[in-house]
């Protein structure tokens, strides 16, 4: 008899943050500046050393913003840059926002705060007739349709049907660059506790002259199950460009419904071999529910009830809150109290596919727990360019130093290694993680941040807090279809500059 080995678990990484061609970890426009400087330095000491130590001492001083950095990547200018936007919100009064009858905005509905407060909501139809909502951002011209997913999750599966379920997935995200119009792609899982109105719906609905001893039994699972029990949603939020050729306007919403409704169809059976489950898009009262409970948790057994009951829902106008607050570290918004978290640094290594497991599984210090995973695809000719960059940076870092380090030789075949995979066909996608959590109290907030710092170590990730854009991380959180990087008051050419 031949003995079969057991098979070995499939692990997944090579997740790169591109390295810049700057020196010594500066970027390119504080490279060129430290030795503009430099130069001027050399060339002042033919007028006078001291003048030229008084200028070397400057450009130490100008220097010092760009150079040092924290333990998340973070420089102290643009440590700075966020203290000086928050003092500017918040000496204005941007940090406060009141709706409804008695609120200046809006003329007395509830509409969506912040960034997504000049969204609006349509309804349309994809290619097998289903509803579906869209969601359109007028300063980006983006428009956003979601599906919602009921996930099989990774309990008593076999390891062979996880790693299906992944290759898949890889390969759905990978199409995800070739789809046209497409810009950005989130994930958002959400878990919550269940307030067991559906279950309750369900007995009543079943149960039919039922013997006293089964309805006693029946009385108790009622009052027993919605106390340990949660509710685990999965939602995938796909943005398009409404932006056409160079030159031409930009398509309406209509339009952009048509575009989209076209591609749902594949795009939601694509979705079946990923471990998604049944994956249909939300209609407009769906999505409307969703954010207006986000917003206020205690909406919940009420929105659930007319669901159940078959109630006309709510409207766009009426899914924001009432009143919110953003403060430097968290964000109140009606009821309840918020912090989000972002990734700095993804998982470093080779992973199992279940790294993420304990950060989306519910959480008993947190009421709220939602995970966003965060997509924007390159197109076939950006992910070659980008990822032959990257090579490029990683050789030159590489070289600098005389002696080797084994932390540059790891790059080098990292980046390598990319751009063989990108070279055969795979996609080359940005991504990044949000993580919120809601609570009741503000005084429930530091058992919060407890938990989630315990959780982010288990995932193999670096967070923190997003200090100052509370408002702006929580609305892009949910799935709105917020590209945050275009909604920034500095461009991004000059970001990556600096």
């Amino acid at each position: 008899m031949a003995a079969t080995e057991a098979p070995t678990p499939r692990t997944y990484g090579n997740f790169r943050k591109p390295r810049t061609s700057g020196l010594r970890g500066l970027s390119l426009g504080a490279t060129l500046l430290l030795f503009s400087g430099l130069a001027v330095v050399v060339l002042v000491t033919l007028i006078s050393l001291w003048l030229a130590l008084a200028v070397a001492v400057g450009l130490v001083v100008l220097m010092a913003p760009l150079a040092v950095k924290d333990r998340h990547g973070r420089t102290l200018m643009q440590r700075g840059a966020v203290r000086l936007a928050w003092w500017r919100t918040s000496s204005s009064g941007g940090h406060h926002y009141r709706s409804g009858p008695l609120g200046r905005a809006g003329y007395g509905t509830c509409r969506l705060p912040g960034l997504a407060a000049e969204s609006t909501l349509t309804e349309a139809r994809d290619g097998y007739g289903r509803p579906f909502a869209v969601i359109t951002i007028p300063a980006t011209g983006h428009h956003t349709a979601v599906i919602a997913c009921d996930a099989d999750g990774g309990a008593l599966v076999d390891e062979q049907q996880v790693d299906t379920w992944v290759a898949h997935w890889g390969q759905w995200l990978s199409a995800l660059g070739a789809e046209p119009g497409l810009v950005a792609a989130s994930v958002t899982v959400e878990s919550a506790p269940d307030s067991g109105i559906r279950l309750q719906h369900e007995i009543d609905a079943a149960v039919d002259d039922a013997p006293r001893l089964a309805r006693a039994m029946l009385d108790e699972v009622l009052s027993a199950y919605p106390a340990g029990s949660a509710q685990i949603t999965t939602r995938i939020a796909l943005t398009y460009s409404g932006a056409a050729r160079p030159g031409t306007p930009r398509r309406t919403a209509e339009d952009m419904a048509v575009h989209i409704g076209t591609r749902l169809p594949g795009l939601t059976a694509g979705l079946s071999m990923t471990g998604a489950g049944a994956a249909v898009p939300m209609t407009a009262t769906e999505l409307a529910e969703s954010v207006r409970v986000a917003y206020d948790p205690t909406v919940a057994p009420l929105v659930e009830e007319a669901r159940a009951t078959g109630g006309t829902g709510l409207t766009w106008d009426q899914a924001g809150p009432m009143a919110a607050q953003e403060s430097w570290d968290h964000y109140r918004h009606d009821g309840a109290f918020s912090v989000t978290w972002a990734m700095t640094e993804a998982p470093q290594g080779e992973v199992f596919s279940n790294v993420l497991t304990g950060l989306v599984q519910p959480n008993r210090d947190i009421a709220r727990k939602r995970v966003t995973l965060l997509y924007r695809p390159h197109t076939r000719a950006e992910g070659a360019r980008v990822v032959q960059q990257d090579y490029k940076n990683a050789l030159f870092n590489a070289q600098q130093s005389q002696v080797g380090q084994a932390r540059d030789d790891a790059e080098v075949t990292s980046a390598r290694r990319t751009t063989e995979e990108q070279a055969q066909g795979h996609g080359v996608i940005r991504f990044g993680l949000l993580i919120t959590a809601t609570v009741s109290s503000a005084g429930e907030l530091v058992n919060a941040a407890a938990a989630v710092d315990n959780l982010a170590p288990a995932a193999r990730i670096a967070v923190r807090p997003v200090y100052g854009s509370q408002a702006a991380a929580f609305a892009a959180a949910l799935p709105l279809g917020l590209v945050l990087p275009l909604h920034t008051a500095v461009p991004q050419t000059v970001r990556d500059a600096v």
